[in-house]
């Protein structure tokens, strides 16, 4: 099934871990929720469950380049959330694509991040996130970020960055 959902998940998400194993498209919501309550609220343990265990689970971003493994992954989570950039999006205008264990929701992350000398500056990011069914939860197993002005993504990098 092919939908444009009203779902729209920032700042105030909530952990829904607990909620993943609804085999049901609420199963896979409830890990997209997961996600950005994670990314928002820099809780790196609840990131880490809420990704896929296979050497191959995949994170392409501006920020990481393509990164694969769990480990890699939360690396990367783990320097953006331990710096003094505060990122703060919100993931909305889905369409969804949801199979029996599959889920990819594709949208754009909208926000601000505060830089470390304290300026705030906007954020837009083209977002696709891939879910699969696997032993028994809805985990992320891929994710595709791509920030479309050149500007944005250049101060973005350097930000992170501590360039």
């Amino acid at each position: 099934m092919i939908e444009k959902t009203d779902i729209s998940f920032g700042p105030d998400s909530r952990n829904r871990l607990a909620e993943t194993g609804d085999p049901s498209a609420k199963g896979a919501e409830a890990a997209l929720e997961s996600f950005y309550y994670a990314l928002n609220g820099r809780d790196l343990d609840a990131l880490r469950a809420d990704w896929g265990q296979s050497p191959l689970v995949q994170l392409n971003n501006p920020v990481g380049g393509i990164l694969r493994g769990i480990d890699a992954v939360a690396d990367l989570y783990a320097k953006v959330f331990d710096g003094a950039v505060r990122v703060q999006v919100t993931f909305g205008d889905v369409v969804a694509y949801l199979g029996e264990d599959h889920a990819v929701f594709a949208g754009r992350e909208s926000g601000s991040y505060t830089a470390p000398d304290g300026t705030a500056a906007p954020l837009e990011i083209r977002t696709s996130r891939y879910f699969r069914y696997q032993d028994g939860h809805w985990r992320q197993f891929h994710h595709h970020g791509s920030i479309d002005d050149p500007g944005m993504l250049s101060a973005y990098q350097r930000a992170v960055r501590g360039i």
